[in-house]
């Protein structure tokens, strides 16, 4: 029975704890297995990690004893340890993104009871000039409809703390917990330990916002228009595109829009302009991101400062004459074929033999000179 005998209720709790902490660590294991099931099934999203545990023992009585024993005992209200400590059973599912985290308590609301949300960055968030831990806490138990399974019988009563925080979140909380004085400190430490604060915050902003604007660009690369939009980009005096015959008509006239189209033909080549001229001219082949990336990057290290105007000009001069050789090629090599990435290395090639030289293989370089320098219907195999 309760009581208000601390003592006596500790022995009580430790006994609690060691007689189910097998049935426990097997509510530990079906809930993250559940969790992680329910998750996986979530269209783009990427966890980081899920870790489940079983409260400490002493951890336990140590936060019931900080938490609630002065006011237990100061209303004279018989206590059992248990009852108060709702986290024995504890998943921490880490995401990317600020955005996901809230994914995440709306697929487990629908599959878990909530008895209670604990929302740490709205409450940080509200209160002027404070940083520090955020992330969103949940106190779970199944569902009505699992509760009534046979095989979640065992944990129809048992109650799971969720926390769902982002990686940045997560590795703030890891460092939080080494500085082991916060609140009683002079100001310059309090000042240095929330400009670190809301550096982690702005980082995990940004992160949010870097992935956006990448997705941006790369639906902008991607779609039916791209390659016309760029090309139109890049005429002499054009205006942006989607403006109005009015705005185009004006901006042929107006100096400040001439200026504006020829710093858009003077865009570095980057790895979202290289995809709209890509897929132009090799539509319908995946090219991935980090081929991309290297590829691109690959390309600039031997022209440093090369535009997304060259580089197209470059694949509209020779792209003929180096698919004429990938027949050639593919003819004289049965079962090798040419990529789109070494059809655009022999282009570049083409456009600027020294720059581009090392782009290409030796052997690669050599074979393709001995067919250029040779008449065409009798040229030489490789």
């Amino acid at each position: 029975m309760p009581s208000l005998d601390f003592k006596l209720e500790k022995k009580h709790f430790r006994q609690f704890y060691d007689q189910h902490l097998d049935a426990l660590e097997e509510a530990k294991e079906t809930f993250a297995a559940l969790a992680r099931s329910l998750l996986k099934q979530v269209p783009g999203l990427q966890l980081s990690k899920i870790e489940a545990r079983v409260k400490d023992r002493e951890e336990c009585i140590h936060k019931f004893q900080s938490k609630y024993l002065l006011q237990l005992e100061s209303a004279q209200q018989p206590y059992s340890i248990e009852e108060h400590v709702t986290d024995l059973i504890g998943l921490r599912i880490v995401c990317l993104y600020e955005d996901e985290v809230h994914r995440i308590k709306k697929v487990l609301s629908e599959h878990f009871e909530v008895i209670d949300t604990t929302d740490k960055s709205a409450s940080l968030e509200s209160t002027e000039g404070e940083f520090g831990y955020k992330g969103l806490h949940l106190d779970l138990r199944l569902g009505a409809a699992r509760r009534g399974l046979p095989e979640y019988a065992a944990y129809a009563d048992a109650r799971v703390e969720v926390q769902i925080r982002t990686i940045i979140q997560d590795s703030w909380s890891v460092l939080d917990h080494q500085i082991k004085y916060k609140k009683s400190i002079p100001g310059s430490l309090k000042r240095r330990i929330n400009t670190l604060a809301a550096l982690f915050e702005l980082a995990d902003r940004e992160f949010r916002e870097i992935r956006d604007a990448t997705a941006q660009e790369l639906a902008e690369a991607e779609s039916p228009n791209a390659y016309q939009e760029l090309e139109a980009e890049e005429q002499p005096g054009s205006p942006p595109p989607h403006a109005s015959a009015a705005a185009s008509d004006k901006a042929h006239a107006d100096s400040a829009l001439a200026a504006t189209a020829a710093a858009a033909r003077g865009h570095q080549l980057d790895a979202f302009g290289f995809l709209r001229i890509a897929n132009h001219f090799f539509n319908g082949f995946e090219f991935t991101p980090h081929k991309v990336d290297s590829f691109t990057q690959e390309i600039n290290s031997f022209r440093p400062g090369l535009t997304r105007t060259g580089f197209n000009q470059s694949m509209r001069t020779h792209v003929s004459t180096v698919k004429d050789y990938k027949k050639h090629f593919e003819q004289q090599h049965a079962g090798d074929t040419m990529s789109p990435y070494e059809v655009i290395r022999h282009c570049m090639y083409l456009s600027d033999k020294r720059s581009f030289q090392h782009l290409l293989g030796a052997d690669m370089r050599q074979a393709f000179e001995r067919w250029l320098a040779a008449p065409q219907d009798t040229a030489p195999a490789h």
